[in-house]
């Protein structure tokens, strides 16, 4: 059965995406603030590690606004994401 996503939550998938993108960054800036903290000064590295994943969850939050609204827009006009659905237990289709 072909299902078809015609609108998107803006507000939630920008809340899930900044979410997945802050807890993504979090080891990403504690490896970097370790390679980094020969080079800093000691409060520069602090200040980062807690700095740039708030940052990076925000500019996650931005783009999948922008993202899922412009989305809408394309989907309204030439259709949205097509997709198969199957029941659990169900053998694939290919």
């Amino acid at each position: 059965m072909k299902k078809q996503i015609v609108q998107v939550s803006v507000v939630q998938s920008a809340k899930v995406m900044a979410a997945v993108y802050l807890i993504t960054a979090i080891p990403v800036v504690v490896l970097a603030g370790l390679f980094m903290s020969s080079f800093m000064p000691a409060g520069a590295g602090i200040a980062m590690l807690i700095m740039m994943p708030v940052a990076y969850a925000v500019g996650a939050f931005i783009g999948a606004a922008f993202g899922a609204w412009i989305y809408n827009l394309v989907a309204a006009r030439i259709g949205g994401f097509e997709f198969t659905t199957a029941e659990v237990g169900e053998a694939a289709v290919r």
